[in-house]
């Protein structure tokens, strides 16, 4: 069945007693798992892409010197089945398994993990998560299986950040063999599953790695996997990724349209995996230097003027939080003295501000000031979620005369646009754990052009940031977090829109397994993952 035509026959499904069930009873045969989701990556390097869907893909095609657990907080052995710290926190040793080997059958040793790590923060690579990891002095190979990673300061959130798909352990030969497609036309990799082929803006296809037995301790299989291939395809249309599950062309996803979780709950050959351990934020950034959003009061007009309650009741179906915060107030660090400063919704507070500030409605009722028309515009993701989300907020924007402008691109595309200057607003979505991880992505100086996209340049918050990055005590670092927290929810920095939690549709032909939230990868390595013979 073409997935095209699969949206015809989701309404006569919606009681599940009429489940097609001929493809996936081929699938579970054939031990092939799809996956739909609702956007690609631009490519798989993992220094160098930032999206979910690369994301999702690096941590089931490698591995890291250690794993996050279920509980999003706990550190667990990964490829390093021990590591110490030294008594000032710079140091750290990893002693490294013995058993580990890439997809090609070479064995890994510490000369691949201190290669990866180098290749993350070589200024000539220009990842743009190089801070992720801390204010390296070295890296080094002790031995066959040591690494000893030196830093110039302590960094409380390294093992954490030790665990995204950023740190994961590549192949050098195989980086050097494929130069500027390497993510793009393949990946060597030492984890559960193998890189077969990629089709961008339509599906990626792996393969179990045979030989893989060095899972990390938070499942209960080590490997090999028991899923022989997995298909991740590309479904931008939301109505018809929600067919694709309940007629079994997909037995899984995590990109569930909010209209259809009801529909997927009552259906009897299905249900939903949620991890309440979650952080998922969705936002619009303004970029403060650009004329017109350039003004905080401005800015903070626009910010009353979106409805997020209505948002997350009506385009989301009430399966999201409405957010007024940048990140989750039950994040770590998240300073509580804000909760009581966040900016509401406030229709006619937002037209008076914008009246005072000299912006005057014309006959059309949109604002201009000295000639010039309060148009922004705001780049961001086709898919249904964007196209709505920005509509909505387009909507509310009009209520104060504001004529926002959308533009939206295909995520191949996308993140290079974003990049740019060329817009006054952007839209994105991000994971996080704590207040530290969250704000030192988005709002260090030299994270500008991406992914501090906002042009956020301020002194005082990069001192912040590296305070809270170096403490050696939780009360220091939280401290210097909520400094930065106050400022730039002062400066109206963002439209935050809401805190999404991670909910999982999948076929009861699944066996029963727990979501993760690394980085937004509900299915994390994917070890546990299996059909029910």
């Amino acid at each position: 069945m073409n997935f095209r035509k699969l949206a015809l026959v989701a309404t006569a499904l919606a009681g599940g007693g009429l489940l097609v069930a001929t493809e996936a009873a081929r699938a579970q045969a054939q031990n092939t798992l799809t996956i739909v989701r609702e956007v690609d990556s631009d490519r798989y390097d993992p220094h160098r892409s930032t999206a979910r869907a690369a994301t999702e893909a690096l941590f089931m095609l490698a591995d890291t010197l250690v794993s996050l657990d279920h509980d999003m907080t706990s550190i667990k052995p990964g490829i390093a089945e021990s590591w110490s710290v030294s008594a000032d926190g710079k140091v750290y040793t990893f002693k490294l398994r013995q058993d580990v080997q890439f997809c090609d059958g070479k064995k890994m040793t510490a000369d691949d993990v201190v290669y990866s790590l180098k290749r993350w923060i070589n200024p000539e690579t220009r990842s743009p998560v190089r801070w992720r990891a801390g204010p390296v002095e070295d890296i080094v190979a002790k031995d066959p299986y040591t690494v000893e990673y030196r830093l110039t300061a302590p960094f409380s959130e390294l093992l954490y950040q030790l665990t995204q798909s950023f740190a994961v352990v590549i192949d050098k030969a195989n980086v050097e063999a494929l130069g500027a497609d390497f993510g793009v036309r393949g990946f060597n990799g030492t984890g559960p599953y193998c890189w077969v082929d990629w089709r961008p803006r339509n599906d990626m296809r792996m393969r179990r790695h045979d030989a893989y037995r060095w899972g990390p301790p938070i499942y209960e299989n080590r490997g090999p996997a028991h899923i022989q291939e997995i298909v991740w395809r590309i479904v931008p249309e939301e109505n018809t990724r929600l067919a694709a599950v309940l007629t079994g062309q997909s037995q899984a996803t995590q990109y569930v349209p909010y209209s259809g979780l009801a529909q997927i709950r009552a259906n009897r050959n299905l249900r939903v995996v949620e991890n309440p351990a979650a952080f998922w934020t969705y936002f619009i950034g303004f970029k403060v230097d650009k004329a017109g959003v350039d003004d905080p009061a401005v800015r903070r007009a626009i910010v009353m003027a979106v409805d997020q309650e209505a948002i997350s009741r009506d385009l989301n179906f009430g399966e999201t939080e409405p957010a007024y915060s940048y990140i989750h107030q039950s994040a770590t660090d998240w300073d509580k003295r804000l909760d009581s400063q966040l900016i509401r919704t406030n229709v006619a507070e937002a037209n008076r501000i914008l009246d005072a500030a000299g912006w005057v409605r014309g006959p059309d009722g949109f604002r201009a000031k000295n000639g010039v028309r309060l148009s922004p515009i705001v780049y961001t993701f086709t898919g249904s979620t964007w196209s709505k989300l920005t509509e909505a907020v387009q909507g509310d924007l009009r209520k104060i005369g504001v004529d926002l402008r959308i533009q939206l691109f295909d995520a191949t595309v996308a993140w290079g646009k974003l990049a740019t200057q060329e817009f006054d607003l952007f839209g994105m979505s991000f994971p996080y754990i704590t207040a530290g991880d969250a704000l030192n992505l988005y709002f260090r100086s030299t994270n500008v052009p991406t992914p501090n996209r906002m042009n956020w340049r301020n002194a005082d918050t990069d001192r912040l940031l590296q305070a809270g990055m170096t403490a050696v005590n939780e009360a220091d670092r939280a401290a210097a977090y909520g400094q930065v927290l106050q400022q730039v929810h002062e400066a109206a920095v963002w439209i935050p829109l809401y805190h999404e939690p991670m909910k999982i549709a999948v076929s009861n032909r699944l066996a029963p397994f727990r979501a993760h939230n690394n980085y937004g990868s509900g299915f994390y390595k994917g070890l546990d993952l299996r059909f029910v013979r």
